[in-house]
Parts: structure tokens; sequence; C-alpha cells
């Protein structure tokens, strides 16, 4: 049985992703969730889809949060946001963002693509959900999920 994706980053990497979610949250009243996994079997939407719900991540109160996950062996990735932001944003929203990291993806500097696309995401989210100060409470976990 294959392991789970668990160890893909070292420490320090998994550091500067966690470190970007934070920052990215600071900037904006989004919520960002990583998930990692080795193999999406199917269409990689559909998949980011299901990982969105397991992780309950539809459940924020104004439904903006973003999903960012990867499925490291089989080289596939997508940026899921929830209604409430795809319904203030163009079509293409998450396009230059995952533009960026495909670039430092295939050179394999994953957490460097990872930590620099959420921190563009909070910036974008910054536009339609602003940081609500000390309102702004933390809805949803800002661990990595791994199967």
């Amino acid at each position: 049985m294959e392991k789970r994706a668990e160890g893909f980053f070292n420490k320090a990497e998994e550091f500067q992703v966690l470190d970007a979610i934070r920052q990215a949250e600071s900037n904006c009243s989004g919520e960002v969730r990583v998930h990692v996994e080795n193999h999406c079997k199917g269409d990689v939407l559909d998949r980011a889809s299901v990982v969105f719900d397991l992780l309950k991540m539809q459940k924020t109160k104004l439904r903006n949060g973003v999903l960012f996950y990867l499925a490291v062996k089989d080289h596939k990735f997508a940026i899921l946001g929830d209604a409430g932001i795809n319904a203030k944003v163009s079509e293409d929203f998450w396009d230059e963002i995952k533009d960026f990291m495909l670039t430092y993806f295939k050179r394999n500097e994953f957490s460097f693509a990872l930590s620099n696309g959420i921190i563009k995401a909070g910036e974008q989210l910054k536009i339609h959900f602003p940081h609500q100060g000390e309102d702004d409470i933390n809805e949803l976990p800002d661990d990595i999920s791994y199967a």
C-alpha cells in the first residue's frame, strides 16, 4: 500500500506554506486550505471539489474559502474558490496564479510555487473580501491536509 503524501514537504517547506496561508489570511477575510495527495484519478477539478466538501470549506460565513489542491505523483493541481468568491470574480480569476505556479512546479520548486500562489490569492481576494479587523475569525484550520 502506498504511503500518504505527508512526507512530500520537508519541515522548512511546510513552514513556508503555512506561513503563506497566515500571511494571505491576514490580507483578506478569505480562508485558505492546502490539500496534498499522491494521485488524482479522473478530472482534477472534480477531485478538488470532493476534497473541498470533505474539508467542510463551504461552511465559511461568506463562502470565501479557497482550496489549493495538489496530486503530486500525477502532476495535477487546481485552485478552487467557493460560491461567494465565484459570484464576485471573473471566470479567469485564478488563471494568472495557476500559470505562475505551473512555471515553478515544472522546476520542482513546489513549496515556492504554492506559497507564492497563496500570497497572490490573498492579495487578489483582499479586493472583494477585505480583512474584517477584530471581527475576522479564522474559520478553518491553517494546516496542510494530506491523503
